[in-house]
């Protein structure tokens, strides 16, 4: 089975992440075509560091994909090996030496030189052959089964790095409200409205916020080395990523995609399988038909320094039995593969149906969360507030609901980060670009 052109970077729509360099997810190209593979391999002078780039970054560095090069060179060598026919043995035999009475010494010697090998029956050559290039056809599969793991990784990844700049960037909201609070609370406290206790109060909170900041800024930090780590790097070499986790197009149900994992690596490994199991069936009967072993040579006799030519023909019997035992594991290792394969489906089908599941649940809640719930806490906290200035609520009052507040924005950006997680695992089980067009992404502000 032959892997679409997709299937080599279909993840690059996984996360919409080059909002800002390339077009939305939601019109990326449609499946057959190579997504990440024009991607350039350094951000441009002025541009955020992209998935693409990421991609591109992997493909060109990782010893993982490099190690398929160095297995197919072992693999053609054993073909090569497979393919080669029995030597020729070129053999000098010497008789009538060293003995007793007419025979003593070696005036008595006959020389016999002889050419021999094996004619190998039952189609021994081709099956050795059609076993050794099976082996190498499966390693292509494998290989891009292994490609499209490191691009899952690697966007997991990248969504760590932006899910770090999101928490940065609510952190400095509520640092903002924190602040604004102590800025009232001082003004109540001069005027005498309020004790001092609820300056300090504001204070604390804002340098819990602040606090917040500096865990997200070294998450940061954190997340951008171990994306770098994934080529190699020690110095990440880019300060900020592109990304929106929040726009989160509509998907296919779960039948089409469950389509789709027909042509995923891990499906296709067991058609190669096949392939090799056939083969090596082949190669076990084969042995069945025993080989000839023939030698042909000239014997120079001693007496009157005549020429001979000698000829042996050998077949070793039994063959059929002793190949038998090869010949039934052969064909139940291959009877086998069925059944692994059933069970690899169900599976990978699982785990589409979960994650596709997560992926619509996410969704909904996000957008919900923006369009129903944040809009009326925002106005809240304005009159909050106004009211607080005024003396007509508490800074408990205001205080917890500045906490719900960054708490729904937080509950929406870890719904919507789990939501990108399971579209990344879709992707890689699917291997394809399947987002259908969504003019209206589900939110893009934080």
């Amino acid at each position: 089975m032959r892997l679409r052109p997709a299937a080599l970077a279909a993840l690059t729509a996984a996360l919409c992440f080059s909002a800002q360099a390339r077009p939305p997810l939601a019109s990326a190209s449609p499946p057959g075509t190579l997504a990440a593979a024009n991607a350039p391999a350094a951000p441009r002078a002025g541009s955020a560091f992209t998935l693409d780039d990421a991609y591109a970054r992997i493909g060109d560095s990782h010893p993982d994909l490099r190690l398929f090069g160095d297995q197919r060179s072992v693999l053609q060598a054993e073909r090569d090996i497979a393919a080669q026919k029995p030597a020729l043995v070129a053999g000098l035999a010497v008789d009538n030496v060293l003995g007793t009475g007419a025979v003593s010494g070696i005036s008595g010697a006959e020389i016999t030189l002889s050419l021999a090998s094996v004619f190998e029956r039952g189609g021994k050559l081709d099956a050795r052959r059609a076993f050794a290039q099976s082996r190498i056809d499966a390693l292509a599969v494998d290989r891009e089964g292994r490609r499209l793991d490191l691009l899952a990784e690697t966007a997991r990844r990248y969504l760590a790095i932006v899910a770090a700049q999101r928490r940065i960037e609510l952190a400095q909201f509520d640092i903002a409200q924190r602040k604004r609070s102590v800025a009232a609370a001082r003004q109540r406290l001069e005027a005498g409205a309020s004790p001092e206790s609820g300056l300090l109060t504001a204070q604390a909170a804002q340098a819990r916020a602040e606090l917040e900041r500096s865990r997200g800024e070294q998450s940061l930090l954190a997340a951008r080395q171990h994306l770098a780590a994934l080529w190699g790097e020690r110095d990440p070499g880019f300060a900020t990523v592109a990304g929106d986790p929040y726009a989160l197009a509509p998907i296919q149900d779960t039948a089409a995609l469950a389509s789709l994992l027909e042509r995923t690596p891990e499906l296709a490994r067991f058609n190669d399988a096949r392939r090799i199991g056939e083969a090596r069936v082949r190669l076990a009967q084969s042995q069945a038909t025993p080989d000839l072993s023939w030698q042909l040579g000239v014997r120079r006799l001693q007496d009157g320094s005549d020429m001979a030519l000698i000829g042996s023909v050998a077949m070793p019997l039994g063959a059929r039995d002793r190949a038998e035992p090869g010949i039934r594991g052969a064909q139940a290792e291959l009877a086998m593969l069925e059944t692994e394969r059933e069970a690899k489906g169900m599976s990978l089908y699982s785990t589409l149906v979960e994650a596709h599941g997560r992926y619509r649940v996410g969704a909904l809640e996000v957008t919900r969360l923006k369009d129903d719930v944040l809009p009326r806490l925002e106005r809240a906290e304005k009159a909050a507030e106004y009211a607080y200035r005024a003396g007509a609520i508490s800074y408990l009052e205001l205080a917890l609901l500045q906490a719900e507040s960054v708490a729904v924005r937080k509950q929406r950006l870890d719904t919507a980060l789990d939501a990108q997680l399971a579209l990344i695992e879709i992707q890689r089980l699917t291997g394809e670009s399947f987002l259908a067009a969504s003019p209206h992404p589900a939110g893009a502000r934080p």
